[in-house]
């Protein structure tokens, strides 16, 4: 169907898995037609886990400690997402939003190699990934950042829904492939690059959650 990478993130905390498919730009009736038939293709798995969530997303912003123009990940790797949506709708102030926090604590965050700000297609939503050095270097990030005196005032007054967890790449498609491709710093806030359609999966013994 025209997937040019995938990866199989599985939750350090739980039994949550994230697929996710990068592809090109596609027409809304493209769109239609590919999310239709991977919602057929994942009736398969309906005995052993629950579909909690799907949206297409576009990487909107990013930055790496590395040089490399793009957040890349291989199997083994550990990457952080946290993510924040709206009852109405406002995307383009939330987006705004998320970029100013990531702008502002990205460089700070030590052991994090890069980060991309994702933008949901299909609601006011949208997310963080960053991929991390080590699952250790991730925990002394979150234990030595005060975060709900820092970052949850910032975005009260949206009032968002937020999550975040931590997850275990335990699947790509091609190590060589980047994972993430985002924008240069002057087209970050314009239409463009990669759409990431992600399948947010919980096993059937607890309650669906989003990511």
């Amino acid at each position: 169907m025209g997937c040019v990478h995938s990866s199989i993130f599985r939750s350090i905390h739980g039994n949550m898995i994230i697929w996710y498919g990068a592809w090109m730009k596609r027409s809304n009736e493209n769109k239609e037609f590919l999310h239709a038939a991977l919602l057929q293709m994942l009736t398969n798995v309906s005995r052993m886990a629950i579909l909690a969530d799907h949206s297409f997303f576009d990487a909107y912003a990013g930055e790496s400690k590395d040089g490399f123009p793009a957040a890349k990940f291989s199997t083994g790797g550990i990457i952080s997402i946290g993510s924040a949506a709206l009852a109405s709708d406002n995307l383009d102030e939330l987006s705004h939003a998320n970029l100013a926090l990531f702008k502002a604590y990205f460089q700070k965050m030590e052991g994090a190699i890069s980060g991309v700000c994702l933008r949901c297609e299909m609601n006011p939503r949208v997310a963080c990934l960053f991929v991390w050095k080590s699952l250790h270097a991730c925990y002394s990030w979150i234990l030595n950042t005060d975060y709900r005196a820092t970052v949850l005032p910032y975005l009260n007054r949206l009032s968002p829904d937020i999550k975040f967890d931590i997850f275990r790449v335990v699947y790509v498609s091609d190590d060589n492939v980047p994972s993430f491709q985002y924008l240069p710093p002057q087209q970050m806030l314009e239409n463009g690059g990669g759409s990431k359609q992600g399948k947010v999966m919980q096993g059937s013994k607890n309650a669906a959650a989003d990511v």
